[in-house]
């Protein structure tokens, strides 16, 4: 196709609930018998993109970018719906209480082997938008606007701060307790775990999504 139009946002929804669903109906041999969750989740992405680049224009996500569709400040992630988690590159100890900085675009899969043809089945059980400004910490935001709710102080907010082990020295907590304070969170969805890297885990996102009760949280399946 000549001409291709540049992916939107929008689009790259649509197009992800028709990937989702057609990959659930396909039946893929280079993984059967498969329990390595990255090489699962490498197909799945490559695939995607092939998918995407039939139709549109978009610029690819690289190392240095760290999320695959920059264009549209969006990383892809695909889990397991037996262990739904997933890294992320840490940056700063903000980010668990004002998100990551970018939106989400989560595909849940329920892996199932076809022993007598030697084939895997990818079954997409969820497929989630998380939007950048929900992807901090359930329990850090949850906990620091009940704070803020009941009237609570800089130090109130910085003993939270040293409680939820935030990897922060006592000038970084106190830098920000003065910006939650000044400018508070909104609620996270995400469960987001101390390392080198963010562990990020999403069962309360996608229980939320199925009852629909995440505000602004995108449950793309049942649309």
């Amino acid at each position: 196709m000549q001409n291709k139009p540049i992916l939107t946002l929008a689009q790259l929804k649509r197009e992800a609930t028709a990937y989702a669903n057609a990959l659930s109906q396909q039946q893929v041999k280079k993984l059967y018998g498969t329990t390595d969750g990255k090489a699962v989740g490498t197909y799945v992405e490559i695939q995607f993109r092939e998918f995407l680049g039939y139709r549109y224009k978009f610029s690819l996500g690289n190392v240095a970018l760290g999320i695959d569709f920059p264009s549209l400040n969006t990383d892809l992630k695909v889990t397991s719906i037996n262990k739904p988690q997933s890294s992320c590159p840490y940056r700063d100890a903000g980010q668990k209480v004002y998100g990551l900085g970018y939106h989400l675009l989560v595909m849940v899969y329920d892996k199932v082997d076809d022993d007598l043809n030697r084939t895997a089945r990818l079954n997409i059980e969820h497929l989630l938008f998380i939007p950048e400004s929900h992807t901090a910490d359930y329990q850090t935001t949850n906990g620091i606007l009940g704070i803020l709710s009941r009237g609570g102080n800089e130090q109130d907010i910085e003993a939270f701060l040293e409680e939820r082990n935030l990897p922060l020295d006592d000038i970084g907590r106190a830098g920000l307790a003065q910006r939650i304070l000044s400018n508070p969170p909104q609620q996270g969805y995400l469960t987001v775990s101390n390392a080198l890297q963010w562990r990020l885990q999403y069962g309360r996102a996608i229980e939320l999504a199925v009852r629909g009760s995440g505000t602004d949280l995108e449950n793309l399946l049942a649309q």
